[in-house]
C-alpha cells in the first residue's frame, strides 16, 4: 500500500510529548480509537499485546507499533513525532522520536506486511527521518513522505 493511502491526509500526523512508551501508547490509541469509532482501551489493548512479543523499535529513534484488529473498515496510520525522544527497548538503545503506528483490518491481512515492509523501505533513506525531524508542519512531513514512497529504489541509500 502507497503511504499516500496510508496517510491520505495530514491529520494523520501528530506532534506528541509522552513521557514513556506506555503513554505514547494510550495517545496514539485515543486518536486512532476516535478516527475509527472504537473504544480507546480496545485499540490500547491490541498495541499492547504485539509490544509484548518484542518491541517495533527499528532502530535510529524510530518505532513502528502495528497491530491487526478486527472489524476495522479501513487501515489507520498514524505518524507521531516526539516532542523528546524516550525508551523503546530498541535493539540499538537508541531512544525513540518518530512513531509510525499502523493498525490493520484483520479481515485484509494480505496488505498489511507490505504496508510495513513499505515504511521500512522508504525509511531506509537516511535524510528521511532526519527530514520528519525537521518538518515545520504535518503537511511538510506528508509531502516528504510521499516524495520518499514515490523515489526509485536507486535514489535511496540502503543502510536501514
Amino acid at each position: 500500500m502507497a503511504l499516500a493511502d496510508l496517510f491520505p491526509a495530514a491529520e494523520g500526523i501528530l506532534s506528541l510529548g509522552p513521557a514513556n512508551k506506555t503513554e505514547l501508547l494510550e495517545m496514539v490509541s485515543a486518536v486512532a480509537a476516535a478516527k475509527m469509532g472504537r473504544d480507546k482501551d480496545e485499540v490500547l489493548d491490541a498495541l499492547q499485546a504485539r509490544e509484548r512479543l518484542g518491541s517495533t523499535a527499528l532502530g535510529r529513534g524510530v518505532a513502528l507499533p502495528h497491530t491487526r484488529m478486527e472489524g476495522m473498515q479501513a487501515p489507520v496510520a498514524i505518524l507521531a513525532r516526539l516532542t523528546r525522544p524516550i525508551e523503546f527497548d530498541a535493539r540499538d538503545g537508541e531512544p525513540v522520536d518518530l512513531v509510525f503506528t499502523v493498525l490493520w483490518p484483520e479481515e485484509e491481512a494480505e496488505g498489511f506486511l507490505p504496508a510495513l515492509s513499505n515504511i521500512c523501505r522508504v525509511l531506509r533513506d537516511n535524510q528521511l527521518p532526519r527530514q520528519l525531524r525537521q518538518a515545520k508542519s504535518s503537511e511538510e512531513a506528508l509531502a516528504m513522505l510521499k516524495a520518499a514512497d514515490h523515489a526509485s529504489p536507486d535514489e535511496r541509500s540502503e543502510e536501514y
